[in-house]
């Protein structure tokens, strides 16, 4: 069964992957493996609209079960920044390495380094059925960037109860605590129950 995620993001794809391990009934596209190279604008003010949003239209585009995720940081002392807007932050051709240390400065002398990642997932099957899943993970800013296995602002987020930033923990240990992957998880477990059901 053929999957679109809605991302041109290699990473997103290589972790989602990584969740269907049990699964190989489907087949994950990306957008480009769609024939799809253009964006839709997300105008929600939410994660969960945003991904729906996504979603929608990728399943417009494609005719296929669609998947789509809208994740971000929120950093309790810089007014939950950057949020929804985590991949446009600071500008879309900024370099993250930058991104975070512009961040990191700004945090130069705050305590409080709450912060947490959230990821919401998406499943449109038609027109009519859509579902909706959210994974947090709760953590706080590391005081220097640190590892290079990960994307984004990986190298600035501690998970709570560990001492490693998320980009340098292993692919399989930051997807065992992942918010992205809290949520991919139950969206595949509700896919395959729907699969399962519809097929019986």
């Amino acid at each position: 069964m053929k999957l679109l995620l809605a991302t041109h993001n290699h990473n997103k794809l290589l972790e989602l992957n990584l969740y269907l391990l049990d699964h190989p009934e489907y087949e994950i596209l990306t957008l480009d493996d769609a024939g799809i190279y253009d964006d839709v604008e997300e105008t929600g003010a939410s994660f969960s609209e945003n991904a729906l949003i996504k979603a929608r239209w990728a399943h417009q585009r494609s005719g296929l079960i669609s998947l789509a995720d809208d994740s971000g940081l929120e950093i309790k002392a810089l007014n939950n920044e950057p949020g929804i807007y985590s991949a446009r932050y600071l500008g879309v051709d900024t370099p993250y390495d930058t991104k975070n240390q512009i961040i990191l400065d700004r945090m130069k002398d705050v305590k409080d380094r709450t912060a947490k990642f959230t990821s919401v997932v998406a499943i449109i099957y038609d027109d009519t059925i859509v579902e909706v899943f959210e994974g947090i993970m709760p953590g706080n800013i590391s005081l220097k960037q640190a590892g290079s296995n990960g994307f984004g602002y990986d190298p600035i987020f501690v998970p709570d109860g560990e001492i490693l930033t998320y980009a340098e923990m292993s692919s399989l240990q930051k997807n065992s605590l992942s918010h992205r992957g809290k949520a991919f998880k139950k969206a595949i477990k509700a896919l395959s129950e729907r699969v399962k059901h519809e097929t019986l």
